[in-house]
């Protein structure tokens, strides 16, 4: 498959998800973040093709390596359940949960979605509400590790 996706393409594929709950789920996601440390707070909203989103939010630990991104635990808690096939996650992060700039995966987390998610998985990273960005898996992790498709 062709790594990149043209902007129409991707706008489609977005209208045909729920979009404002994905979006709701993850803003949500924020109030449960445990960042005694960085005070950072990410929540993450994860859809999986059967339509349920799973939410999930940044748990860190005093010895940094035990700590958990949001991103990881939405997919963790989905595989825990037996699922494995997923269209989008939304991410939204910022400062004591106050959102004002983009905050995409880590990379960590692109590759762990990279081990569950196709090439043309779609990432959404809003700065609000209403304005975000739209990424392809393989936008933000060009020849990564994974199984083959």
């Amino acid at each position: 498959m062709d790594e990149t996706m043209h902007e129409s393409e991707k706008k489609s594929r977005l209208a045909q998800l729920p979009l404002e709950q994905m979006i709701d789920k993850a803003y949500a996601m924020l109030g449960v973040a445990y960042t005694p440390y960085s005070h950072w707070k990410v929540g993450a909203a994860l859809l999986s093709a059967d339509g349920r989103i799973w939410g999930g939010c940044n748990i860190e630990n005093a010895a940094y390596g035990p700590s958990n991104c949001a991103e990881r635990t939405a997919v963790f808690k989905a595989v825990s359940e037996g699922v494995r096939d997923f269209k989008a996650i939304v991410v939204v992060g910022g400062y004591e949960g106050h959102v004002e700039g983009y905050c995409p995966p880590c990379g960590v987390c692109r590759q762990v979605l990279a081990e569950f998610c196709k090439a043309d998985f779609l990432v959404i990273l809003p700065k609000s509400r209403t304005e975000y960005k739209i990424k392809t898996l393989a936008e933000l992790l060009p020849e990564s590790f994974s199984l083959p498709e």
